[in-house]
């Protein structure tokens, strides 16, 4: 687990870059090849770890767009705006996702899975975005959206379960 959350902190902060100080008042300045320590680069392997495990989990189209980064960060960052895009346009599907979750309802002649099937893709994208609506909001939509047919159905779950464990 601390492994795992090192590669983290070099990928959401920065690669480890060595330092010494030198001059006075002392300066700190990236130390060469030759003066690093075992500790150094054991630090700096987290950086080429992080990249590997990135690297690894793209397709050939990807690893194009990010082949001349040299740091997990920069690669993070990259693949983060090609697939969220910038904050105004993650804040534009937050916006879209929002509305057609609002909007979305049970279609005439269609089954309860197949209502399912088609709602599950626009919470996950929802989810994927950052934004994650509680559970119970969920069931509370989807038992909404049932037809009046299964309106003693809806009334048995609501009184019988507490909508905070009940999962989709």
């Amino acid at each position: 687990m601390g492994e795992d959350s090192d590669l983290w902190d070099v990928i959401y902060d920065r690669p480890f870059v060595p330092t010494k100080n030198l001059g006075d008042p002392p300066v700190a300045i990236p130390k060469t090849r030759k003066e690093f320590n075992d500790a150094d680069r054991k630090s700096i392997e987290k950086n080429f770890r992080a990249t590997k495990i990135l690297v690894c989990g793209i397709g050939p189209d990807e690893y194009n767009r990010i082949s001349a980064y040299q740091s997990a960060k920069e690669i993070w960052e990259s693949l983060q705006t090609a697939h969220e895009g910038t904050s105004q346009v993650k804040q534009s599907k937050i916006d879209v996702l929002t509305t057609e979750y609002e909007l979305f309802r049970m279609q005439e002649n269609e089954s309860v899975q197949e209502m399912h099937t088609r709602f599950t893709p626009i919470i996950n994208e929802l989810r994927s975005v950052g934004e994650t609506i509680p559970r119970n909001k969920l069931v509370r939509k989807i038992l909404s959206m049932l037809p009046s047919s299964s309106e003693s159905k809806v009334n048995a779950i609501t009184e019988a379960t507490d909508l905070q464990e009940l999962t989709v």
